[in-house]
């Protein structure tokens, strides 16, 4: 019998303060190693007791991604496969909920003969059984797996004490840490400080683990002594401190390791002796691209419940970069509250001012809808290029049913259950579903494409794929009525059944879908939903009288759209 492949493991940890960006530097690594042609897959660990975040607030948790196979999951899988090009699964995201639940479950089946189930070594053999598990498909070179939160945290602390013992089991030429933590500048001072990350290894020490390789964050760059001096005190040679100051976007962030070479570092520790030259030219060019665009900029209005929290909406964020490096433009993102037109009267038309495009975002619950259905109103009756996700698509259809079919009364189940005019309403299959968690309509699907419309353009093909996530859909009692009045269904289930796209027929772009085109956004292979409609308001932008920007449409920072509040 061939021996089993030998699949190395880097584990990326985090110290001082949560979001340094743990996710972006295991993206950014894996990307790297993959350049010089090896197979590296990306997975996440969360110390939360949640079974997955499909429950848990955008305030709370942000957004949840969701792979193809239906896992909800970390909005950090939508980096890691942003940046590899790579599909995440199941497989990819463990919560402690998820070990407990495990663990429980086999104590109720009797797989512990009767024993008292521990910590050590139940909850901690549990966890190295999943750290193998991806690896045991003998298809990868290197797992990288990012432990979520910060040490210190009790909730953490199983996973440490499981990435420790697996150390031990497959030696360290087959099993790496690399500690990110904050070297914080003191403007006062004018002085970067060591000591926060210093005491932060020191944390990590006292778990038995001691870090191959550090990976400082700072807002400016690390000296030659900075690197020494930190090395000094965490038990590392300086060539082992790795500086990784703030840039303009987050996609330098791999061109920027490259530079402090901590690939090479990784492989020389692991012992990897065949690899081949990066070749990353393509993302030097899409970089260019996203920090200076030759045609301008158009300003995208994001209508949404979460949007004092821009994460709620990350995916959204980052397919308008890759979409605007595509249409060589920058993309001013303005995310205004739903509840905001509410409480001005049902009137949007202040808020839209100087905008090339609107998207409404997807949520769940009725806040803020009447506020999201007079934006959709105002873009439909000014002809301005719009998008709508999942439940953006939906109250597309009741702002058509209310104002363009006379339908005053429409509204979804979701919102009134006992509503007389329903278009849209809970699915089928959806009636006797009781718990909330893992329960909707998840993952990929299939839906054909209608010829000569806009979608079909768009993707120049028939059969697509897309990611879901809803309960609700559209009503198809009603479908022939909006046809008559002017609204296209231009994308379907194979079968017919379901509604996945509406466009109408005389507007410069009005689009909407049932699934979230924004999972499958990259930097190689741009959404063409995204492209599309950038593009509209790029035309839009270009043949308005309004060519000037509102003083308060500035960018925020290069490193996503930018954003204002």
């Amino acid at each position: 019998m061939a021996r089993p492949k030998n699949v190395k493991h880097i584990f990326v940890t985090g110290g001082v303060v949560s979001s340094l960006g743990k996710g972006i530097l295991s993206a950014s690594l894996g990307l790297l190693l993959k350049s010089r042609s090896l197979r590296v897959a990306i997975q996440k660990y969360d110390p939360y007791i949640n079974v997955d975040p499909g429950t848990m607030s955008p305030y709370q948790h942000g957004e949840v991604y969701v792979t193809d196979d239906g896992a909800e999951t970390d909005l950090d899988l939508g980096h890691y496969e942003r940046f590899l090009d790579e599909p995440t699964s199941q497989a990819s995201n463990l919560t402690m909920g998820r070990v407990y639940k495990s663990v429980i479950d086999k104590e109720r089946q009797g797989e512990y003969l009767g024993g008292t189930v521990q910590v050590v070594p139940h909850v901690i053999d549990e966890i190295k059984e999943k750290m193998n598990e991806q690896a045991k498909n003998g298809s990868l070179d290197i797992l990288i797996t990012e432990i979520g939160g910060t040490i210190g945290d009790i909730e953490s602390l199983p996973f440490l004490e499981a990435m420790r013992q697996l150390k031990l089991d497959l030696g360290p030429k087959n099993l790496l840490n690399i500690h990110l933590t904050l070297v914080p500048y003191i403007k006062a001072a004018c002085e970067l400080k060591t000591k926060p990350t210093q005491h932060s290894v020191k944390m990590l020490l006292e778990t038995g683990i001691q870090p191959d390789i550090l990976v400082c964050r700072s807002e400016k760059p690390l000296s030659r002594e900075i690197k020494n001096k930190v090395g000094h005190f965490c038990n590392l040679h300086e060539s082992d401190v790795i500086g990784l100051n703030d840039c303009g976007t987050i996609y330098d962030v791999p061109l920027m390791l490259l530079n402090e070479q901590l690939d090479k570092r990784v492989l020389k520790k692991l012992n990897i002796k065949k690899y081949k030259d990066p070749e990353l030219s393509y993302w030097r060019d899409f970089c260019n691209k996203v920090k200076h665009p030759t045609d301008g900029e158009v300003t995208i209005a994001i209508c949404g419940k979460y949007t004092e929290y821009p994460d709620a909406y990350k995916s959204i964020l980052e397919a308008f970069v890759h979409a605007g490096a595509m249409n060589n433009v920058k993309v001013n993102v303005r995310l205004l509250r739903a509840e905001d037109a509410e409480e001005n009267g049902g009137s949007s038309a202040e808020f839209l001012k100087g905008v090339h495009g609107v998207l409404v975002a997807p949520g769940f619950g009725d806040r803020g809808i009447e506020g999201k259905i007079s934006f959709i109103r105002y873009a439909r009756e000014n002809n301005i290029p719009f998008l709508g996700i999942c439940l953006g698509m939906q109250c597309a259809t009741i702002e058509f049913a209310r104002n363009v079919c006379g339908f005053s009364e429409a509204n979804s189940t979701e919102f009134n259950k006992r509503c007389r005019q329903p278009v849209i309403d809970l699915m089928e299959h959806q009636k006797k579903v009781k718990e909330k968690g893992g329960t909707m309509r998840l993952g990929s699907y299939p839906c054909i494409l209608k010829e000569s419309t806009k979608v079909h353009k768009a993707y120049g093909k028939f059969l697509i794929n897309e990611r879901h996530r809803h309960r609700y859909e559209f009503n198809n009692e009603y479908r022939q009525l909006f046809e008559k009045n002017g609204m296209l269904f231009s994308g379907t289930s194979p079968n017919g059944d379901l509604v996945e796209i509406i466009e109408l027929k005389n507007h410069r772009w009005f689009v909407g879908v049932q699934f979230h085109p924004e999972y499958k956004s990259r930097v190689r292979s741009v959404h063409p939903l995204f492209k599309g409609f950038v593009e509209a308001a790029k035309e839009f932008a270009h043949g308005s009288r309004q060519l000037s920007f509102e003083p308060d449409a500035l960018p925020l920072e290069a490193s996503e759209p930018s954003v204002e509040r």
